[in-house]
């Protein structure tokens, strides 16, 4: 539930999510034109965007769900671990990585590390948002929906303190 207090400004609207969710559905599916996709999402902020992207798709897909935790101090990063793992081997499979957002680039870099050494027979990764200025750790992103400022955002799958996920934009949050 919203608290009062929060302010949220719209900073990319749900019409203009919605219409690069359908133009990064376009290329993804032209790309893996006659072949069959699995996607991968990495929860929880992904959620919401890899159900849109996947309704959009019109190549074959199927869809897995992994959870990564990093554990530090603060804000510091430190050790990162998988919280849930895949359901099902990707051995041999044309995989997506669908994130909500990339931010310093530490998880993701560690994430794809492991899944390439389970011998997929593609890997590429797909975000909504992307945070180049807090990049840490270089990672290449294949597909993405839109760069942002350093701002902390919300909705679309993003939270804060698990609220407001349920947004149907990226807004910021002021008053805090």
């Amino acid at each position: 539930m919203q608290k009062m207090n929060d302010k949220i400004s719209v900073m990319i609207s749900q019409e203009d999510v919605e219409k690069r969710i359908d133009q990064m559905a376009e290329e993804i599916s032209s790309d893996y034109r006659g072949k069959a996709l699995h996607l991968i999402c990495i929860l929880k902020g992904s959620v919401f965007f890899t159900c849109e992207l996947a309704k959009r798709l019109t190549v074959p897909v199927t869809i897995d769900f992994m959870s990564v935790s990093s554990y530090g101090n603060g804000t510091t990063s430190g050790e990162i671990r998988l919280a849930k793992d895949l359901d099902e081997s990707i051995e041999g499979r044309d995989v997506l990585i669908i994130e909500d957002i990339i931010d310093s680039g530490r998880t993701l870099s560690y994430l794809l590390e492991n899944m390439r050494s389970r011998r997929p027979a593609s890997l590429r990764l797909c975000t909504l948002l992307d945070k180049p200025e807090r990049r840490i750790t270089e990672v290449e992103v294949d597909y993405t929906g839109f760069e942002i400022p350093d701002e902390f955002v919300v909705g679309y799958g993003l939270d804060y303190a698990q609220e407001y996920r349920n947004l149907p934009y990226i807004g910021v949050i002021s008053g805090k």
